[in-house]
């Protein structure tokens, strides 16, 4: 199968060629070509050493971006381009980084370090594909395997697990038993990998084609890196709007919804805190008070230590906070919401609770009908003159302080006249604001 470069890798790969070395595409954008997708990136594999090669572009920008493990980028048409010498690892200490490298002539011994199969292909221009691990078989039949023997390869780099599960939900594939097998030995060694590296992961695993099944099946490996999760495995919710576990709705609720990043990430924590709030009321159904916002606490401690950045965890803890609400098509409710959380975070919660709605019992589906007609409703509110927020109350904290209020008695004031006019108690109009503005006073003189 004829794999189409861009002209800037070829011309890379040629240049390469004529200098007397070898040079392929290999991994990814192999692996992507062959499946009928554009790669976000190519990487070069080649026998020349990284001076070698540096000599080859020497009037061209190279940088040595990591030339102690043989890689070096060079600049091509504005692009840069990774060029990495063939090599053979040495021992992983510490679980991420080979402890030294050495160099090799061999495309087949660099390819028999790489993590799975369908990475470990290399082509060109005048090759063809090159497999040696019967990495073309396992794409075509959807298979995710370990080149080699997997314990092996994960205990070289435990973050491969986490990968393995990643690029099972992102192409829909199978793992393969024995990987699989390993994945489920190993899933411990996820301990010495840094949070960092584990959110990367978990971020691309979530926001993936079809995360359900590996979060469902691999349970134990994501209640390694988040043990807060533990129970939730298998917790029975005894509640006539949920046909699964707590996890398995957790699972389905993410892939049942819109693939925008905090959406996932508020669905995978939403009912993180189920178990710690369950209570049965007389007829042995289960109840979950306050969940939301243990789950809000919940959720930012373990999202900090993920070193998530400040803005997602602000995000996504007042999604996981107000997941609770019901699905009413009610101008007072949309309004309210709107005033509480703005109109950005009100067009994500709608997407969150869709996915929630989609993961319970049939009945539930309906809520999602209800949610598009609220999110139209919102988007005529925020189009007109309507009020829903402070800013378009047709009083304002001047024209209160004018009426004699004071300090903290202002905002007070304001936040109640706001609930009247969206509740429909009272016209958004000045004059009526105000005197009720002053009732709200003499009921304060009168305490």
């Amino acid at each position: 199968m004829d794999i189409i470069i861009p002209d800037n890798i070829l011309s890379v790969m040629r240049r390469l060629r004529e200098s007397g070395y070898e040079a392929y595409i290999v991994g990814g954008c192999v692996r992507d070509s062959l499946l009928g997708l554009v790669p976000n990136d190519y990487d070069i594999a080649t026998n020349a050493l990284p001076e070698q090669t540096k000599n080859c572009f020497s009037d061209m920008l190279t940088i040595d971006t990591g030339i102690k493990h043989g890689t070096v980028t060079v600049v091509s048409d504005h692009t840069n381009v990774e060029i990495t010498t063939f090599r053979v690892d040495g021992d992983y200490s510490d679980l991420r980084r080979p402890d030294s490298v050495s160099f090799t002539d061999s495309l087949t011994a660099d390819m028999s370090r790489r993590d799975f199969t369908i990475n470990a292909m290399a082509y060109s221009d005048e090759t063809g594909v090159i497999d040696r691990f019967g990495g073309q078989s396992d794409l075509f039949r959807h298979i995710i395997r370990s080149v080699g023997d997997p314990k092996k390869r994960f205990g070289e780099d435990a973050l491969r697990i986490l990968r393995a599960l990643r690029f099972a939900a992102q192409l829909d594939f199978e793992i393969e038993e024995k990987t699989s097998e390993a994945i489920h030995e190993m899933c411990s060694l996820l301990g010495s990998i840094s949070a960092e590296r584990i959110r990367t992961e978990l971020e691309k695993l979530l926001c993936s084609k079809a995360p359900a099944e590996v979060l469902i099946n691999y349970a134990d490996v994501f209640s390694e890196i988040i043990p807060e999760f533990k129970n939730s495995i298998g917790f029975d919710q005894h509640s006539p709007y949920h046909v699964y576990d707590v996890w398995k709705h957790i699972a389905y609720a993410v892939e049942h919804s819109k693939n925008v990043r905090e959406v996932r990430l508020a669905l995978f924590f939403h009912d993180i805190a189920k178990p710690a709030c369950f209570v049965t009321d007389d007829e042995g159904r289960g109840h979950f008070p306050k969940h939301e916002l243990l789950g809000e606490e919940m959720t930012e401690r373990i999202m900090r230590r993920l070193r998530f950045d400040n803005k997602t965890i602000k995000t996504v803890c007042e999604l996981v906070k107000y997941h609770y609400v019901t699905p009413i098509d009610d101008d007072s409710v949309i309004k309210r919401l709107l005033s509480v959380i703005g109109s950005d975070q009100l067009k994500l919660l709608i997407e969150v609770l869709k996915g929630d709605s989609r993961a319970k019992e049939a009945f539930c589906l309906e809520r999602v009908n209800v949610l598009d007609s609220m999110k139209i409703r919102m988007y005529e509110i925020l189009s007109s003159s309507e009020c829903w927020s402070l800013d378009t109350l047709a009083i304002d904290g001047t024209d209160v302080a004018k009426l004699g209020f004071e300090g903290k008695h202002i905002g007070e004031v304001l936040d109640k006249l706001l609930s009247d006019v969206i509740e429909g108690d009272v016209q958004n109009e000045k004059e009526a604001l105000s005197a009720r503005a002053l009732r709200y006073k003499k009921e304060l003189q009168s305490i």
